[in-house]
């Protein structure tokens, strides 16, 4: 192994098994760090697995966070997230769908929990008042998904049960 890259590999943020979360895709995992030729300079990259999907990412080394990669919530913020699910007196803009959706779109790719669980939020209390969009319904699976993933890693429980947690949260409100 070359001196340097061993440096770079002791210095990085992430090491392989770290998990953390890829904004938009949810939790992945480092499964290795590789050095990649680009325009003639080596440069370093986290590739990271979504653990839903299979998919594969390189995120640069030297700034993980310019890509949005955070780590996951802290165990004791979690209950924030359930408080934005239960806050249902909220009121949501009769702004054109294609607004809302772009808005919502947004929040789910910022990477932020508390963002997401806004969009689960305000979907779920859009639906009591109309049916979805075919959009908005996959923005409300979505979102879900992206929260219990993560919420099921960081407290060691089954994703199914996080899921049936979060559906009574919003149900009670």
């Amino acid at each position: 192994m070359k001196l340097w890259y061993a440096k770079i590999i002791v210095s990085l943020k992430y090491k392989i098994g770290d998990k953390a979360v890829y904004p938009g895709h949810g939790v992945g995992e480092i499964i290795s760090i590789e050095i990649k030729k680009i325009e003639g300079q080596e440069l370093s990259f986290y590739i990271m697995k979504i653990i839903d999907s299979d998919l594969k990412i390189m995120i640069p080394t030297n700034n993980p966070k310019s890509a949005g990669i955070r780590d996951l919530i802290e165990e004791e913020k979690i209950s924030k997230v359930y408080d934005i699910l239960k806050e249902q007196d909220v009121r949501i803009d009769n702004v054109a769908w294609n607004k809302r959706f772009k808005d919502y779109n947004e929040k789910l790719k910022s990477g932020s929990i508390f963002e997401v669980a806004e969009v689960l939020r305000d979907l779920f209390v859009l639906k009591k008042r109309k049916e979805l969009s075919f959009g908005e319904k996959r923005m409300y699976e979505m979102a879900i998904n992206l929260l219990s993933q993560e919420i099921s890693i960081v407290k060691s429980l089954e994703k199914d049960d996080i899921v049936e947690e979060i559906e009574k949260i919003l149900q009670e409100g």
